[in-house]
């Protein structure tokens, strides 16, 4: 199976075989599969403030320190021992991580970064007070970015300071890869990418992974791991602080879902 993939690792756009050849996931029934832990991060300042964050680096709230806390007490009751994290680019999804892995006294599991799994770009409403965005273009359009599969907001100009390109975080990432304002679909694009390249080999090793990402980029990833259709996405909600494992079996077909507690 071969995929059109415009994120490469070096930001061009080839195709490419997922994961350097998706006889990966041909092969993946040779393989116990591992055990996946999806978290979003705990609340984070602006989301209590109610303002699009998107790729806006707001650290996380009180609030969400004590969920990161509580998902951590969550995975430790559970005797769930992580072999390897993943998390984005951004500090509430990192220290989400950081905060859970250190209540579960796993502070040596060996985490990797990336900005493949950041949140979905807002573009122009990065900032804005989600209230006020609803009132001044109204309901449909606002559902139909916010919820929907394929309408992203309105995007940044390219010499906007928000820019990802002008953020040093991002240096080393070819700045035409870098999103101005992103629909569902473009994140999941990414997200679903970086899953092939880099955490689905980690799961056919048997591994048991633990992702800290946000809202939006886990219900892309969910909707692939699910098979949700892109009308049945708008009901999918993930909420902060609250660790979900997936079991799978070799082709990654779901075997078992369910809420940790």
């Amino acid at each position: 199976m071969i995929t059109t993939d415009p994120w490469g690792k070096n930001g061009g756009k080839h195709e490419r075989n997922i994961n350097n050849g998706i006889e990966l996931l041909c092969n993946l029934k040779k393989y116990k599969m591992g055990k996946l832990i999806l978290v979003r991060h705990g609340k984070s300042e602006w989301n209590l403030k109610n303002i699009f964050t998107g790729w806006t680096d707001i650290d996380l709230a009180a609030e969400g320190i004590e969920e990161a806390k509580n998902a951590g007490e969550i995975l430790k009751r559970n005797t769930i021992e992580i072999d390897i994290c993943f998390s984005s680019y951004l500090k509430r999804a990192i220290r989400t991580a950081w905060i859970l892995l250190e209540t579960a006294e796993q502070m040596h599991v060996d985490t990797r970064y990336h900005w493949k799994l950041n949140e979905r770009h807002y573009g122009d409403w990065q900032g804005k007070n989600k209230e006020e965005v609803r009132n001044s273009i109204g309901e449909d359009y606002f559902l139909n970015v916010r919820r929907g599969y394929d309408t992203p907001p309105p995007i940044l100009s390219k010499e906007d300071e928000r820019n990802p390109k002008f953020d040093p975080k991002y240096s080393r990432v070819n700045p035409s890869v870098l999103p101005l304002g992103e629909s569902l679909k473009d994140t999941s694009k990414r997200v679903v990418n970086y899953f092939f390249e880099a955490i689905a080999a980690q799961l056919a090793k048997d591994r048991t992974i633990l992702i800290s990402a946000h809202g939006n980029s886990l219900r892309a990833l969910i909707a692939h791991l699910e098979h949700i259709s892109t009308l049945d996405i708008e009901r999918v909600e993930v909420n902060t602080g609250v660790p979900h494992l997936y079991e799978f079996d070799g082709n990654l077909n779901i075997l078992n879902h369910h809420r940790l507690k």
